[in-house]
């Protein structure tokens, strides 16, 4: 309904709301605008709209100047073509039609995609082109590395000299698997009180001769005799026997084998043993004088260790140690490694399948479990394998005695195999072993 009230022109809503405008725009104002706008049905911040129960009556139109006409055709908060001014009141398209509401939600839109334009247009490119480079570098590394020389290439290592078939680091056991055509002996070593380097495993002797004393508190000549009866450390359960039991040093087994490849494990930082290896008794020069710079290895599982070895004499191999490998394969999953050189020439780690099996590394049965479910995920990729091996790393895998064992080192691309039973392990290549590699 239209009343005038002393020439005003007012206008009354169905639920009792009022809105005035003043014929005359410079008198309207900005609230005579905002009673017009209530009128055709927008809400206002001042002034109630109708309840959504109730339903406006017919209304005449108002009687406004032309300008005022214009105004009210356009809502508030939106830009009028022509150049006109636009009224933005905060909330004041609460309730309005849903066309106002989709531009706002377009406008929004259209902020968010300019604010990740930069990261659309730059980041995701760079770092798609950065995994390309990566996947094509990681199966060709040769374009950017030259692969280090193999002197020799093992695919059968005896463990500890072959201590599943004869007693554990004695002649009568590298004499085995030297007629099994081994190519490694995996040797550990320890030093006597006279400073005479021996090949051992255990620096106390309890558990291989029974007398509780350490190797370093005793004279070469001293040492006792190996039990008749030795358990297969990576085997348990089964036994191992042999008729000879002499410790014997590492000079005899140099001058035994002169070409021989072996690896030599230091397990403690003792820089004289160390030492003793390249320089017997101070004088004689173990490696040097059997011409054995290119086929020893230096292992170990420190780094602080492998920096005395390597300082010892520079010009034997080395093999990754703990940290290294690890720092391998940090490289190899950021994508980094194609693009990092890598010093040592060999991996000689343990093969994940044989944890909680043959291998316990941890006294808990459950952290062995996760140990071999996570070392198996990190470890046992194709891709890892095959690059270090055209980068010429030769990856031998450990302590591995059983034939399922032995298909998934060399499945994986592995170099070779070191093994408790060198016989089994040139049985399984003889028969459908993979030819060694050329590079």
């Amino acid at each position: 309904m239209n009343q005038r009230e002393g020439g005003k022109l007012s206008h009354t809503w169905w639920g009792g709301g009022r809105g005035t405008c003043l014929p005359p725009l410079r008198r309207c104002g900005h609230r005579g605008i905002l009673g017009c706008v209530k009128g055709l049905g927008i809400r206002g911040p001042d002034l109630p709209g109708p309840t959504p129960a109730s339903t406006p009556s017919p209304a005449e139109p108002c009687s406004l100047a032309p300008g005022q006409q214009q105004a009210q055709q356009v809502p508030r908060g939106v830009v009028r073509a022509g150049g006109g001014a636009s009224l933005h009141q905060p909330g004041s398209l609460r309730g309005s039609s849903p066309s106002g509401a989709a531009e706002l939600t377009a406008a929004g839109a259209w902020k968010g995609s300019t604010a990740m334009s930069p990261l659309l247009y730059y980041a995701l490119p760079t770092l798609g082109s950065y995994v390309m480079l990566s996947i094509f570098f990681l199966r060709r590394p040769r374009l950017l590395h030259t692969p280090w020389f193999r002197a020799f290439c093992p695919r059968l290592g005896a463990h500890r000299g072959g201590s599943g078939e004869r007693l554990e680091n004695t002649m009568e056991a590298m004499e085995n698997s030297m007629t099994q055509r081994a190519d490694l002996l995996e040797l550990d070593c320890q030093l006597t009180r006279d400073g005479v380097v021996v090949v051992s495993h255990d620096k106390n002797l309890s558990r291989q001769s029974g007398v509780n004393r350490d190797i370093g508190s005793l004279d070469f000549e001293e040492l006792p005799l190996l039990k008749e009866e030795l358990e297969v450390y990576f085997s348990p359960g089964h036994f191992t026997h042999g008729s000879d039991r002499h410790m014997v040093r590492l000079e005899d087994v140099f001058r035994r084998f002169p070409r021989t490849p072996i690896s030599v494990e230091i397990k403690e930082e003792n820089e004289e043993l160390i030492y003793k290896v390249v320089l017997q008794a101070g004088t004689a020069d173990l490696v040097r004088n059997f011409d054995r710079n290119e086929i020893t290895i230096w292992a170990s599982g420190k780094s602080s260790i492998m920096k005395k070895c390597k300082a010892a004499n520079p010009e034997m191999p080395t093999s990754l140690t703990l940290s290294r490998g690890l720092w391998v394969l940090l490289l190899y999953y950021l994508g980094l490694l194609p693009f990092i050189s890598i010093p040592e020439k060999f991996l000689i780690c343990f093969l994940p399948t044989i944890i909680n099996r043959t291998y316990f590394p941890f006294p808990c049965s459950g952290l062995n479990q996760l140990a071999a479910v996570v070392s198996k995920w990190l470890i046992m990729r194709k891709s890892l394998i095959q690059h270090l091996e055209q980068r010429g790393v030769q990856v031998i895998f450990w302590c591995l005695n059983e034939e399922s064992d032995f298909k998934a080192a060399f499945d994986l691309g592995a170099t070779g195999v070191i093994t408790d039973y060198p016989t089994a392990l040139r049985r399984y290549l003889d028969n459908h072993g993979p030819p060694a590699p050329s590079y």
